[in-house]
């Protein structure tokens, strides 16, 4: 390499301008990269929710239409949560079939019939169709606009079940929360009683459907471990016990003789309708999940709760309904309610979870001083202080706290 001659001082110049270019557009690359990055999984986020919100609030209107509607006049709710069951289960096996021959594209695990299996996802089984079915029943009774409030106590029996069955309290913002949805309940049922639209029967069906989302979600956690924690399993077989537990409440409930009459049994759009909403009840499990990972579960809520007072919006106007402030209120103390006791259980759980880690962190510290090793103690703590909690310190402890202030002052 040529060398520069002492007195050329230009050229010196020239080629620390040269790396400083360089070493600019680096940055301004690097910069780039970042914001790429950035605005791809912000693209991704604002999909994911977009999707989810779509989803969810199309299938609310699809199965309003399908339970209710004033066209097909179908007076078999139990039929068409069966057959989206049925749809469930057959979406599962393609899934799977579409997994073994484009593995790269699509993962599904394996899905087959066990006996044993089947068994012990029986008893969650038996508190689905309970959901389900309650859900539909009170969509079917109440109006699209009402039927987040009719369906909103799930939070208040969470509450109350946690105490009774787990003995866990609940601290006193929470309880308040809890307050505040059932006064927001309260007040939706006196002013759709108000309006002369209220339907008793739908209330209790809503209210039994808080109770029975309660109860799934209970025993979701206990019955996971038995299909290997995976939920596209638990999916598989959940529904194909729900398949077979509607056959005989179709028969006892004399829905069989009701599809017999029904005109449109073999009109191609309503077994389109039935199949698509199959196939929304499904995806909105995936979509859930999904939303819940590209963001988190808090932001999860937090967009239930938006998505909610959007499909209460739009029923309210698709309706032509004129609703009173009072009515509107109800559902701001509900959705209200619900998004604050969501923020106040986050910051709960993140306590404890910091909590949990500090009482780790200060038995391991325990153990080290027994032993005698300060250099791990000294690690330990400044661990801890990462996380910003305060160990308690033994006496022992300040003394040698001290003397590593001392050395280090020096």
């Amino acid at each position: 390499m040529r060398r520069m001659p002492r007195g050329d001082s230009s050229g010196a110049f020239k080629y620390s301008r040269v790396a400083q270019s360089g070493y600019n557009y680096g940055l301004r690359t690097m910069e780039n990269v970042q914001q790429e990055s950035m605005l791809r999984k912000s693209l991704k986020i604002a999909l994911v929710v977009s999707a989810y919100w779509v989803v969810s609030i199309t299938m609310v209107f699809l199965n309003k239409y399908l339970l209710s509607g004033e066209e097909l006049k179908l007076e078999a709710p139990l039929f068409i949560t069966f057959y989206q069951c049925l749809v469930s289960v057959l979406l599962c096996l393609l899934l799977r079939l579409l997994s073994r021959l484009v593995p790269g594209v699509i993962s599904f695990p394996p899905v087959h019939l066990d006996k044993k299996i089947s068994r012990e996802v029986l008893p969650l089984s038996v508190v689905f169709v309970g959901m389900i079915t309650f859900n539909n029943l009170c969509l079917k009774y109440v109006g699209v606009a009402f039927y987040t409030v009719g369906r909103s106590l799930t939070t208040v029996f969470n509450v109350v079940l946690t105490y009774f069955v787990l003995k866990q309290t609940t601290s006193l913002k929470a309880i308040i929360c809890c307050l505040v949805i059932i006064s927001g309940f309260v007040l939706g049922v006196d002013q759709e009683g108000a309006a002369g639209t209220l339907s008793v029967i739908g209330v209790v069906f809503g209210v039994g459907a808080s109770l029975f989302v309660c109860l799934n979600s209970i025993m979701t956690k206990k019955v996971l471990p038995c299909v290997d924690s995976n939920v596209w399993r638990l999916t598989y077989y959940n529904n194909i016990n729900a398949v077979i537990l509607f056959i005989p409440l179709i028969l006892i409930f004399g829905e069989a003789s009701v599809l017999a009459n029904f005109p449109h049994l073999t009109s191609s759009k309503f077994w389109s309708l039935m199949t698509l909403s199959g196939v929304f009840g499904f995806a909105i499990g995936y979509i859930t999940g999904l939303q819940i990972k590209v963001t988190s579960p808090l932001t999860h809520n937090i967009s239930g709760t938006a998505k909610a007072c959007a499909q209460t919006v739009i029923a309210v106007v698709h309706s032509h309904d004129v609703k009173t402030v009072l009515w509107w209120l109800s559902n701001a103390l509900v959705m209200g309610g619900s998004a604050a006791y969501t923020k106040v259980r986050h910051s709960e759980m993140q306590k404890q979870h910091q909590e949990s880690k500090r009482a780790l962190a200060e038995m391991k510290i325990e153990d080290d001083r027994k032993n005698g090793d300060l250099n791990k103690v000294d690690d330990k703590t400044a661990t801890i202080a990462t996380l910003g909690l305060q160990p308690q310190d033994s006496p022992k402890e300040k003394v040698h706290q001290r003397k590593i202030s001392m050395i280090n002052s020096k």
